[in-house]
C-alpha cells in the first residue's frame, strides 16, 4: 500500500476482497479523491490505524473471508469513534440497520450504478 498523500485531495479508503471492484472504484473516484485500497479486512484496519487522522471516508465491503464488515467497523470505531463509513453490500438491509445504530454513515447496495456511487461518496465526504 502506498504512502498517504492528502495534500491535494481528500483521502478515501476502500476495503474489499474483490480486486476487480477495487480497481473500478479507484478508477472512478481518483479524479476527485486520493483513493487507498485494501484487499483484506486486516490490511484495511492496519492502514486505517496508521492514517485515520487523514481518511475522510471508508468504503467497506460486508462479506470478506477473514472478517465481516460489521466486525471491521467495530475495529475502526475503536481507533476513531467518528469514523465515517459507507457499507458496500449485497446483503439484506437489516445488516446495515444494525450498523446504523453504531454510527454507520450509509450503505450502498451492490451492484450499484457508478454515477450514483460517486455522488454518494461526494455527499459523505462533504457532510459536516
Amino acid at each position: 500500500m502506498e504512502a498517504l498523500d492528502t495534500a491535494t485531495r481528500d483521502a478515501v479508503l476502500v476495503i474489499d476482497d474483490e480486486p476487480e471492484l477495487l480497481e473500478l472504484v479507484q478508477g472512478c473516484l481518483e479524479p476527485d479523491f486520493q483513493v487507498y485500497t485494501a484487499l483484506s479486512a486486516r490490511e484495511g484496519i492496519e492502514f486505517y490505524e496508521k492514517n485515520w487522522q487523514n481518511i475522510k471516508l471508508v468504503l467497506l465491503d460486508f462479506l470478506m473471508p477473514e472478517m465481516t464488515g460489521d466486525l471491521v467497523f467495530e475495529c475502526l470505531k475503536r481507533l476513531n469513534p467518528d469514523v465515517r463509513t459507507i457499507l458496500l453490500t449485497g446483503c439484506e438491509d437489516n445488516v446495515a440497520q444494525r450498523m446504523f445504530q453504531e454510527g454507520l454513515f450509509g450503505y450502498i447496495h451492490k451492484p450499484f450504478h457508478f454515477q450514483e456511487f460517486i455522488q454518494r461518496v461526494h455527499e459523505a465526504v462533504d457532510a459536516v
